[in-house]
């Protein structure tokens, strides 16, 4: 079973490793969707896997990190992929919640996502 928590920020980047004229190059902006999701069985004491309210709270201290920021500028965001979003909120929230299983981030105005499940 899963229980999971999504939330939204808008934020600009950039990939100068792109030749000057290619649209990654220069900087622009997204709305962004991430979600959490936590693996487990509910407690019998709570009929919780997790307290979603301390989810939520995690989440949104990741999130005020990442709205309407540069994220280039943002530390362990220097290349701001997908994937290294991925990672970057990983890092920040498994060593709160352990069972975390996976983290997506969406920019669904372009039909873009990517899911990252864990070292492993």
């Amino acid at each position: 079973m899963q229980i999971s928590y999504r939330f939204g920020f808008d934020a600009a980047h950039h990939f100068p490793e792109y030749p000057a004229g290619h649209a990654y190059h220069g900087v622009h902006g997204h709305s962004f969707q991430a979600e959490v999701a936590i693996r487990g069985t509910p407690d019998p004491a709570t009929g919780f896997i997790e307290d979603l309210g301390q989810v939520e709270r995690a989440c949104l201290e990741a999130r005020t990190q990442l709205d309407h920021k540069m994220l280039n500028e943002i530390d362990g965001l220097a290349k701001p992929s997908l994937e290294n979003l991925c990672l970057w909120l990983w890092k920040r929230l498994a060593p709160a919640f352990p069972a975390l299983a996976h983290v997506t981030v969406r920019r669904d105005s372009c039909g873009q996502a990517c899911t990252y499940e864990g070292p492993g």
